[in-house]
């Protein structure tokens, strides 16, 4: 079984319990039951908690949702390696089309209207921009509410309808390398280097709370930051650091970064 007090007890120390408290509900239930259960939908950093769970129980199989291949967010699905059934679709997709033309919304303003008819950030998941309006990826059981009361964004109306997933466009990702040398790994100095801002407007960015890590929000511009840490910034992608590359004869800090925009 699960060793579940272990598990807790590891991510207490990163504040992190109570999300790991909910996934190992879920991996528990698969295992007791012996079919499958699905979380709500996870961040990439909540997710990895699920695999960490998985990685502790040889008798359950781990696998993602999220609508297309590489969703940010997705439903972890557990499944007793026992189960002989087939794992169903657990998302189902929705476009949303308004003028564009006059109301130019953001993911940002797509988010918000959602939550402002009450619907949980847990049952959404990716939010994809598209040519005239956006499509939104959703945990099946709000679809028929998501139809009916999404009539507005803002002062946009909208119109929505149910799409099939394989309907849904994610925009390819471009991936930029980039070589540079930091002061220090701070937050706010590696950022800088990361998104090409000045340190002081990115400690500004992160005191406007811009910016996360490893998708949960930054401390403040002088939390210190490793190899593998991603830096997500609104608006502007993410930036994942690949490597620490050593010291100059300077004493500043190489890095190795990739951007992904």
């Amino acid at each position: 079984m699960i060793d579940r007090e272990k598990i807790i007890r590891y991510y207490r120390a990163t504040g992190d319990h109570e999300q790991a408290a909910r996934i190992l509900d879920v991996a528990e239930s698969a295992l007791h039951n012996r079919r499958f259960c699905v979380t709500e939908f996870l961040d990439p950093h909540a997710f990895s908690i699920a695999e960490t769970v998985a990685a502790y129980e040889d008798g359950l199989l781990l696998q993602s949702q999220g609508g297309f291949d590489a969703a940010e967010r997705v439903r972890a699905v557990f499944a007793c390696r026992d189960f002989r059934g087939t794992v169903p679709a657990l998302v189902e997709a929705v476009g949303v089309e308004w003028n564009t033309q006059f109301y130019p919304l953001t993911h940002r303003d797509v988010l918000g209207g959602l939550l402002a008819l009450g619907i949980k950030r847990s049952v959404v998941g990716d939010i994809l921009m598209v040519p005239g309006g956006c499509q939104i990826v959703v945990d099946p059981s709000i679809l028929p509410f998501l139809q009916q009361e999404l009539q507005r964004l803002g002062a946009a109306m909208v119109r929505t309808k149910p799409i099939l997933l394989s309907e849904l466009q994610p925009r390819p990702e471009t991936v930029k390398e980039i070589r540079s040398t930091v002061a220090s790994l701070r937050l706010d100095s590696v950022a800088a280097a990361g998104f090409g801002v000045s340190r002081t407007q990115m400690t500004e960015d992160i005191q406007a709370d811009k910016v996360k890590v490893n998708w949960k929000d930054a401390k403040n511009p002088s939390q210190s930051v490793k190899a593998g840490d991603v830096i997500s910034f609104r608006g502007r992608g993410r930036v994942e650091i690949v490597e620490i590359t050593g010291q100059t004869k300077k004493g500043r800090t190489g890095v190795l970064l990739k951007r992904y925009m």
